[in-house]
């Protein structure tokens, strides 16, 4: 009982060691976890806010292209106050003049159009993969939670159990002292016996209870010896007692007769 008892505490023990192991680990990756989540709320903030520039650019681009417009229209209503021939040359020269600019300013709105439209679509598709490693990474946290519950559960159960094992150990090794005191007793209180020098170890106690034992069945076998020899002697004076009175009736009537 001992030995079980004994070898129960370190596998308790060495489990309960392993089960906190686990929840410093569940604990770092509850840290990770969180760690990543801010990067990439703070990932998603950033690109968002690129996002609101790129739009407040292209809504620049488009009010400077409406107010090129109202330039232009209005230089056509001054034109129209002009002569035809003047006019005629002036709006050649002009309209030549304005439509390159035009044309410059046109295909460099709509390069940076296409642009600004490619890179909101990047950060929108950048944004959504964010928000889904943001979800994901929610999920393994409340699964590291769970977890860490749950170990943390088992690591008291058994903080628990070995607490009840180690009270149990001491009982048991309590009882076994006694028991060996009560067999040391036994063995060296008997007339002639000489009492231990120094502590004595489990093999001798046991050899001083095997003593006992072997002393005790000696004596038994005697007594058993003794009282047969007792019962064997009662039985033949009983079966002498007849014949003696067979032998005394006879001489009375023998005596009788003469």
């Amino acid at each position: 009982m001992e030995a079980e008892g004994g070898s129960q505490g370190p596998e308790l023990t060495e489990t309960v060691g392993q089960l906190r192991q686990e929840l410093r680990k569940a604990k770092d990756d509850h840290n990770m976890a969180i760690g990543a989540i801010s990067s990439l709320q703070r990932q998603i903030e950033i690109q968002e806010s690129e996002l609101r520039r790129i739009r407040s650019e292209k809504d620049l681009l488009q009010r400077q292209l409406r107010e090129r417009e109202a330039q232009i229209k209005a230089m056509c209503d001054k034109f129209c106050r002009l002569t035809d021939e003047q006019r005629q040359e002036q709006i050649t020269m002009m309209m030549e003049e304005e439509n390159l600019n035009l044309q410059q300013v046109v295909t460099e709105q709509e390069s940076q159009l296409a642009e600004q439209n490619k890179l909101i679509s990047e950060l929108q598709e950048t944004i959504s993969q964010l928000r889904a490693e943001a979800v994901t990474t929610r999920l393994q946290l409340l699964k590291h939670k769970q977890a860490h519950k749950e170990i943390q559960g088992q690591a008291e159960a058994l903080q628990h159990k070995e607490l009840q094992t180690r009270v149990a150990l001491e009982h048991i090794s309590s009882k076994f002292e006694r028991f060996r005191n009560k067999i040391i007793q036994a063995a060296f209180s008997v007339e002639g016996s000489r009492d231990p020098v120094a502590e004595l170890t489990d093999d001798e106690v046991l050899e001083a209870m095997q003593k006992i034992i072997n002393e005790r069945t000696e004596f038994r076998r005697k007594l058993k010896n003794k009282g047969s020899k007792v019962s064997l002697h009662s039985s033949d004076s009983c079966t002498a007692s007849p014949a003696t009175g067979k032998r005394r009736n006879s001489s009375k009537e023998k005596g009788s007769d003469g």
